[in-house]
């Protein structure tokens, strides 16, 4: 390993081997979805094994059911532009209203929706959304410069604006102490928020062009990030400071994009800056990227993914118009 210093940074950054063992491939399956150029992502698995996710271009939320191939479609108001969803434990469906200022939640069994606008006309552009370890609804707002937290049971909505302007709040994940952590895609740092004060902590990264877009957190509370525009996997240990980076295996244009971790703390990826996207796994254990399988449609670009944990799959919508599943090996 080599060590790099930025003169006006204090944290150093690692950079780790990139060489790659034999390829372990994931089983990658596609579904095409039956509304054309919709571009379906986002998707997050039910209690009732659904398959729910968003058509950021057509204005609906849907479910998929794998057993039979059905789809179903529950329309939302035009303009919505809806970019992420996630599904409570009594089967309601929360989704970032993007493009007009609101996170709604849809009653799949009346189809009734629940709007909760923004408390600030700024924060035009809910993004990501999360649940914490209580139930609540962090989530972040990309143009609006904004992270928010939803309490379920008032409805209300709290904003705390990161001190860096045009900060760009993206990817979203909860640590085990139930701390939100973001990617703040317009710079090179991350973030934390202390839920008892809600004061916002920016960490920046050693790099200066490092831009993240997704992260993820292992079981021992490291943070994990995708470096879209350098083409790394990177580490931040919160007990020690450090920051470690792996160099993607697709090298600078890969673009790495989508991100998540499974029960086994191994790294998930997509690099979309190649033609098929590429499913990366990475074990940190080997600090090897040990598996990788091209996406058959292309893919187009894979934005967020979901880990099922019984079943060992990862679920991801691309911008070619599928529902992907990945098992993973």
């Amino acid at each position: 390993m080599r060590l790099m210093t930025a003169a006006v940074l204090c944290l150093p950054v690692w950079l780790g081997s990139t060489a790659l063992p034999a390829d372990d491939p994931a089983d990658i399956k596609e579904w095409p979805v039956p509304w054309e150029n919709s571009r379906p992502r986002d998707p997050y698995v039910d209690g009732k094994g659904r398959v729910w996710f968003v058509g950021q271009q057509g204005n609906y939320l849907a479910h998929f059911d794998p057993k039979t191939g059905a789809f179903e479609r529950y329309e939302l108001e035009p303009g919505t532009g809806p970019h992420n969803l996630i599904v409570d434990a009594d089967g309601h469906v929360w989704y970032a209203g993007n493009r007009n200022a609101h996170i709604g939640r849809l009653d799949p069994e009346t189809r009734k929706i629940t709007r909760y606008p923004m408390p600030d006309p700024a924060v035009r552009d809910p993004h990501t959304l999360i649940f914490d370890r209580n139930g609540d609804i962090w989530f972040t707002s990309q143009g609006g410069n904004r992270v928010g937290k939803l309490t379920r049971t008032t409805g209300e909505i709290r904003l705390i604006a990161p001190a860096t302007p045009g900060a760009r709040p993206y990817g979203i994940v909860i640590d085990s102490k139930n701390r939100p952590w973001i990617v703040l895609f317009g710079t090179n740092k991350l973030a934390t928020v202390d839920p008892a004060t809600m004061t916002l902590r920016e960490i920046a990264l050693p790099r200066e062009g490092t831009r993240p877009r997704r992260i993820a957190v292992t079981s021992d509370d490291r943070i994990w990030y995708t470096d879209y525009a350098g083409g790394f996997l990177g580490r931040y240990d919160p007990a020690t400071g450090k920051v470690q980076e792996w160099k993607a295996p697709g090298g600078d244009g890969a673009r790495p994009y989508a991100l998540v971790n499974d029960d086994r703390d191994r790294l998930w990826f997509v690099e979309t800056g190649l033609r098929p996207n590429r499913f990366v796994g990475f074990d940190p254990k080997t600090e090897t990227f040990f598996s990788l399988t091209q996406i058959a449609s292309g893919g187009g670009a894979v934005r967020h993914m979901f880990f099922l944990a019984q079943a060992h799959e990862i679920w991801f919508g691309t911008d070619t118009n599928t529902i992907g599943r990945a098992r993973i090996p």
